[in-house]
C-alpha cells in the first residue's frame, strides 16, 4: 500500500493529493505518445507512401532479405520481382522492407555520385 502511495504520489494517509495524481498520469500518457505512438505513426505513413509510389525498375528488398527489380506492379496488391535475370517471383507489396529498401536504393545512389 506504501509503494503505491508514493509511487503516485498520494499521501499515505489517503486524504487530499488527488492532483499530483492526474499530472503524474497526464504526463505518462504524454511519454507514450511522444516516445511510442507517435513514431510509430510516422513510421507506418512512410511504409504506405513507399508501398504506394512502386514503380517497374524500382530495386526492393522482402523481408525475408530477397533482392530484387519491380517487373510489374500488379493491382491484387502484388508485385511481379525479377531477382535474377529472366527469373521471376510474385510478392505481396506488404512483404517489402522499408529500412533495407531505402538503404540499398541509398547506397545506389551514393556510388553514382561518386563516379
Amino acid at each position: 500500500m506504501q509503494l503505491a502511495s508514493i509511487f503516485l504520489m498520494a499521501d499515505p494517509s489517503g486524504k487530499g493529493g488527488g492532483t499530483g495524481t492526474l499530472i503524474m498520469m497526464g504526463g505518462m500518457i504524454a511519454v507514450f505518445y511522444f516516445f511510442m505512438i507517435r513514431p510509430q505513426a510516422k513510421k507506418t505513413k512512410q511504409q504506405k507512401e513507399l508501398i504506394a509510389n512502386l514503380q517497374k525498375g524500382d530495386k526492393i528488398v522482402t523481408i525475408a532479405g530477397i533482392h530484387g527489380v519491380i517487373n510489374k506492379v500488379n493491382e491484387d496488391g502484388t508485385i511481379n520481382l525479377e531477382v535474377s535475370p529472366g527469373s521471376y517471383i510474385k510478392i505481396e507489396k506488404s512483404a517489402i522492407s522499408m529500412e533495407w529498401t531505402v538503404n540499398i536504393n541509398k547506397t545506389a545512389t551514393t556510388s553514382a555520385d561518386k563516379s
